[in-house]
């Protein structure tokens, strides 16, 4: 595993990450999820990144299980807030009463003094962005949270936040997660140079397009797979992303890699990214991913990928 400093601070984090979203306390249960997250440790992956909304509460409780015999410096956690939890009219958003109390919450279910990185999970249009980024610098003086960041912000709204925070002094955002893979690049317009621009890292999701870049769609959609029950990969599966695919999965054929492979290395070749965050349904997925560390590719497989996407 190869490992990759969170943009110009002083973090290092694997260049694979294991994430929690749809998983685990979803579609995976405890039992199969542990000894996922215990051979992700094994394989070198120290960043582990889950959300209080990600099977509301349920994936940070099952990640706080399976590392708790784990020594607490040699991991890196981080966690999400913004979307609703309950019914409450305060339990949502970026106000301070939400990510004070919303921490606190977070911290118990993963069973954990700190959290190295702590996002606010979109834009709160409703909350004052002067409110949020003292709320998080205050969290970060006590030592709750190392490093705060953002998740699926545009880049005006990311250099917003490194204004104030500037102004008043207090601490910048770090890290912005947002969605990138080969089928989607809108962050290289404005995200992208903006994160480059303030030293910045980006931890992206969806590396592979919600399983469009692992090949298992390239002629239909296997019964009961999230192709054909999510509306979000429905939208992405157009007759020009499926085709993209299958050009892609002659080159990866050729490499003698599988697609999914492919697609994590061409993104680990942006020198911007800090690491890709994929999920693991079980541990043959997980060495799978792995071995995109590991992966080289060249200046003209670069230039054949481009041709295609």
């Amino acid at each position: 595993m190869k490992y990759r400093k969170l943009g110009k601070f002083g973090l290092r984090i694997s260049e694979i990450a294991l994430g929690g979203w749809l998983t685990y306390g979803g579609s995976v249960e405890e039992t199969k999820a542990i000894p996922i997250v215990r051979t992700a440790v094994d394989k070198g992956i120290n960043f582990i990144d889950i959300a209080d909304i990600y099977s509301k509460g349920r994936a940070e409780e099952i990640i706080g299980r399976a590392i708790k015999d784990i020594p607490r410096s040699s991991l890196v956690i981080s966690s999400k807030l913004f979307w609703p939890m309950s019914k409450d009219v305060n339990d949502r958003g970026l106000s301070r009463k939400h990510i004070f109390e919303s921490v606190e919450k977070t911290l118990k279910r993963v069973g954990t003094d700190y959290l190295d990185i702590y996002y606010c999970h979109r834009f709160d249009p409703e909350t004052e962005l002067e409110e949020t980024i003292r709320a998080m610098d205050d969290l970060v003086h006590q030592g709750k949270v190392l490093y705060w960041g953002t998740s699926v912000w545009s880049g005006t709204q990311i250099e917003y936040a490194v204004e104030i925070s500037d102004y008043y002094k207090a601490y910048k955002p770090a890290v912005e997660q947002p969605r990138y893979n080969m089928l989607d690049r809108h962050i290289e317009k404005d995200v992208i140079p903006t994160c480059a621009r303030y030293g910045i890292g980006l931890t992206v999701w969806s590396p592979l397009a919600q399983g469009l870049l692992t090949g298992k769609y390239n002629d239909s959609p296997p019964p009961g797979s999230r192709g054909t029950e999510t509306q979000w990969l429905k939208d992405d599966m157009t007759d020009d992303n499926l085709e993209k695919c299958r050009k892609l999965q002659k080159i990866a054929d050729d490499m003698g890699v599988k697609l999914s492979q492919l697609a994590l290395a061409w993104i680990l070749k942006h020198e911007e990214i800090s690491c890709v965050i994929t999920g693991a349904t079980n541990v043959e997925q997980l060495n799978e991913n792995v071995i995109a560390s590991d992966l080289e590719l060249s200046d003209d497989i670069m230039k054949a990928i481009d041709k295609i996407i």
